[in-house]
């Protein structure tokens, strides 16, 4: 049974539509949706309807839960231009996401299982840029679980990895967001996957072994990063036609 990872929307609706139309053509009835639905400042509304209309198992990211955690006056940036455009009903929808999913033998989680704002596959190196975190270094992040396969999302960045004697770990990359920049760092922390495209994952198990397709798929970003501009931000409209920063 094929299962589709999506995870880091960030309220990007067109990109969201552009992977669940991929999705739903190629006969995948099964979706998890890895967390950081709504942050940013594209369509949050727009996304959230999307997303509890299809009803898809979801799990609570860290900027889901950013949402309702602290006072508007102590939200970060990308929460602050959402905060006010999103209705009762989906604060509601955010605050009843769980931190982790379990169907079968497979864990579903925003960052690692015990801490969704941790790089788990992933960390800081040189220059601020990402790199591929060591083997010991996913281990340690490992803890208890019997599940042979774990995806999760929180850096943007598809990966697989096998650990050996252990379960297989996927991350889809974001749908809609292929670059950022972290200020609060310096110098800045800065990713870029290095194109447009809205990513996601198909994960399915063969023979008792974990096979996963990292896919990418090309759409229209004009409309949100028209959105970007709006609100004075030039390096998302970038990242979003680009897939890199200026």
């Amino acid at each position: 049974m094929k299962t589709a990872l999506i995870s880091d929307i960030h309220a990007n609706r067109s990109a969201l539509e552009a992977v669940l139309a991929d999705i739903d053509r190629r006969g995948i009835a099964n979706i998890i949706n890895l967390g950081d639905s709504l942050s940013g400042p594209l369509d949050a509304t727009g996304t959230a309807d999307l997303l509890i209309a299809r009803n898809l198992p979801t799990v609570c990211g860290n900027h889901d839960r950013q949402l309702y955690d602290r006072p508007k006056a102590d939200m970060g940036l990308w929460e602050s231009w959402i905060i006010d455009d999103l209705s009762p009903s989906h604060l509601a929808w955010i605050k009843s996401l769980p931190k982790i999913l379990t169907i079968d033998d497979m864990l579903f989680c925003h960052a690692t299982i015990d801490d969704d704002d941790e790089m788990w596959l992933h960390e800081m190196g040189p220059d601020a840029r990402m790199i591929s975190r060591d083997l010991t270094g996913i281990q340690d992040r490992l803890g208890a679980t019997e599940a042979t396969l774990i995806a999760c999302g929180h850096t943007h960045t598809p990966a697989l990895v096998r650990l050996p004697d252990g379960p297989t770990i996927v991350n889809p990359g974001s749908v809609g967001c292929p670059a950022f920049e972290d200020t609060r760092l310096d110098p800045p922390f800065i990713q870029q996957v290095g194109a447009p495209d809205a990513r996601y994952a198909i994960v399915e198990k063969t023979d008792g072994l974990w096979r996963a397709d990292l896919l990418a798929v090309p759409y229209d970003p004009s409309e949100m990063a028209s959105l970007a501009r709006a609100k004075g931000e030039a390096n998302w409209a970038r990242a979003l036609e680009t897939g890199w920063l200026a």
